[in-house]
């Protein structure tokens, strides 16, 4: 799957993700990118916000990420590169951090001088478009999931699921990507998986999910 989509659709929607500003987003780490530290990190690995005390924030260069929740660990939002990180929660960074998803490469930059580069190299709108888009993930999200039944809110995971860089999908189960961004039951989670796999609505191989084929819309 080309992750450079101008529109991803769902059953006639288009969902946030699919209207990624890449072209801004890449302008906004060719300009922070001289002040920042590069740094690899490998799948399952944990970067914070902080760095000697000092508020950063991260240049997401290749691979992918989940940003977590400090207490329950639950998945907030999930980003590919290109990104940037910690921008968008300036004031309210100690309760999350970042995991890779996979190998992973990163830039590390202060927040303060992320924002006086915005300033000085007059990248508003740069900056103003990354964080619709940022707040129109976390939007949908929570929308999605808030008084919806269990069968909903895993027929909209599977579907996130499915808009996942393969190098994800292959290496997670359905299960566990659900899990991890849900309080739903393990166990729930599996019989409604196993139900749909025997009425042929979705394709499974070792609880990774390789296709949905029209997913019910009620359950």
């Amino acid at each position: 799957m080309n992750t450079r989509m101008t529109g991803a659709f769902v059953e006639g929607k288009t969902t946030a993700q699919g209207l990624k500003p890449f072209a801004h987003i890449d302008k906004l780490i060719a300009h922070a990118l001289p002040f920042a530290e590069k740094f690899v990190i490998l799948k399952g690995e944990v970067v914070q916000y902080y760095s000697d005390d000092v508020r950063q924030c991260l240049l997401l260069l290749s691979g992918s990420v989940a940003l977590h929740r400090r207490g329950d660990g639950i998945v907030l939002n999930s980003e590919s590169a290109p990104f940037v990180l910690g921008v968008s929660s300036q004031f309210s960074s100690e309760h999350l951090y970042v995991r890779a998803l996979e190998s992973t490469e990163l830039a590390r930059v202060s927040l303060e001088c992320f924002n006086q580069i915005v300033a000085n190299d007059d990248l508003w709108e740069q900056f103003s478009r990354m964080l619709v888009y940022t707040a129109s993930r976390v939007y949908e999200h929570c929308a999605q999931i808030s008084q919806m039944s269990a069968y909903d809110i895993i027929r909209f995971q599977l579907v996130e699921l499915m808009q996942e860089k393969e190098a994800i999908r292959h290496n997670i189960t359905a299960a566990a990507y659900i899990k991890s961004r849900t309080y739903l039951s393990r166990s729930g989670i599996m019989r409604i998986l196993a139900e749909l796999r025997t009425g042929g609505y979705i394709t499974m191989q070792r609880g990774i999910l390789h296709d949905i084929h029209h997913l019910p819309r009620k359950y």
